[in-house]
């Protein structure tokens, strides 16, 4: 066996980890309830950069058609996570926002329940609000 086959043998092994790889991120991505807040914008589009100028690259310089689809197939799953985390941000935005403005909207309600100062949460209810005469 060569060094050119063995290094075309683990371009495609990596390559097809590779793609498998962005699946269960994108799986996580979509069922992330928090807004996808462990994804990084920069990262993934640095990564996208990256793959679309090694596609360019292979494709204009190389003439390597094979390796210009799969930079190209790399770029498109690193464009569906960048999408799928905005799409999660902007819905846990209007949730976020939701909640606190019933918050707000509750605030009132908990400073009016609360114990009075000094008022021991063990003591018996009619020693906290004693009866009037």
């Amino acid at each position: 066996m060569t060094l050119a086959e063995i290094s075309l043998g683990a371009f495609g092994a990596f390559s097809g980890l590779r793609l498998v790889s962005y699946f269960p991120q994108i799986y996580r991505v979509a069922r992330d309830a928090n807004g996808a807040s462990a994804i990084s914008y920069t990262t993934w589009t640095m990564w996208t950069g990256s793959h679309l100028s090694t596609g360019c690259y292979a494709a204009i310089n190389l003439g390597d058609r094979l390796l210009a689809a799969c930079s190209g197939l790399y770029a498109l799953c690193c464009v569906v996570v960048i999408v799928m985390t905005a799409i999660k941000r902007h819905r846990y935005a209007g949730r976020t926002v939701e909640a606190d403005a019933s918050r707000s909207a509750g605030s009132a309600w908990l400073r009016i329940t609360r114990p009075r100062a000094g008022v021991s949460r063990h003591c018996s209810e009619s020693a906290r609000f004693p009866s009037m005469p």
